[in-house]
């Protein structure tokens, strides 16, 4: 699930604000991610799917970035530790981390971006304090879904009987000459598919 679109190539006013708003929250703006996560929070009172999403037994997993990121400095982490200030999710565990560094898909040629594969090798996981039953991935940014996949399938590796699920804040929209609005929410799904991730829409 996601709730912002950016449009990395758009023109008009309204994707010059969605590459803004990328780049502050990938920035870690603090004032522009508490913004973004009482927008969550608001649209949660009327809908029910992300409001079962954010279930009070939820535990927050931040998607690491391309690197392997120095304590407090990811961008997912800061994002995920805002919702649950709000009461979003049960608490934040960064179980997940990246262990050596790959190639920054937002900067790299499509051919040359990250397979599921080199992103699932790069993943190590964490022993968990406790049983974890249910999981939220959270990330900044979704593009393929390439991160997110590999994410999910190296927790489920680790953690079999967890249900995992994943919710980014902004989702791109490559092809997307321009935008009518920063906030278009979304209920969708990443699958395996001929080799590679496919998101859906």
């Amino acid at each position: 699930m996601s709730c912002y679109v950016y449009a990395p190539h758009g023109a008009g006013a309204i994707a010059a604000a969605s590459r803004r708003m990328c780049v502050r929250v990938k920035n870690i703006d603090p004032l522009w991610v508490a913004h973004h996560a009482a927008f969550v929070l608001q649209t949660s009172f009327n809908d029910a799917r992300l409001r079962e999403l954010f279930a009070p037994d939820v535990v927050l997993v931040p998607v690491p970035g391309s690197v392997p990121a120095r304590e407090g400095r990811s961008s997912a982490l800061h994002l995920a530790r805002a919702l649950e200030s709000l009461g979003l999710g049960m608490r934040v565990w960064p179980g997940l981390r990246r262990e050596f560094a790959v190639r920054k898909s937002a900067t790299a040629p499509s051919a040359a971006r990250p397979s599921v594969r080199e992103h699932y090798e790069s993943f190590v996981v964490a022993v968990p304090d406790q049983p974890l039953p249910r999981i939220l991935l959270i990330d900044d940014v979704i593009t393929k879904g390439r991160t997110a996949l590999a994410a999910a399938a190296r927790l489920r590796t680790a953690l079999p009987c967890t249900d995992i699920r994943a919710f980014a804040l902004i989702r791109t929209l490559g092809f997307a000459d321009h935008l009518e609005r920063l906030t278009a929410w979304c209920h969708g799904v990443v699958r395996w598919a001929g080799g590679d991730a496919r998101r859906e829409p």
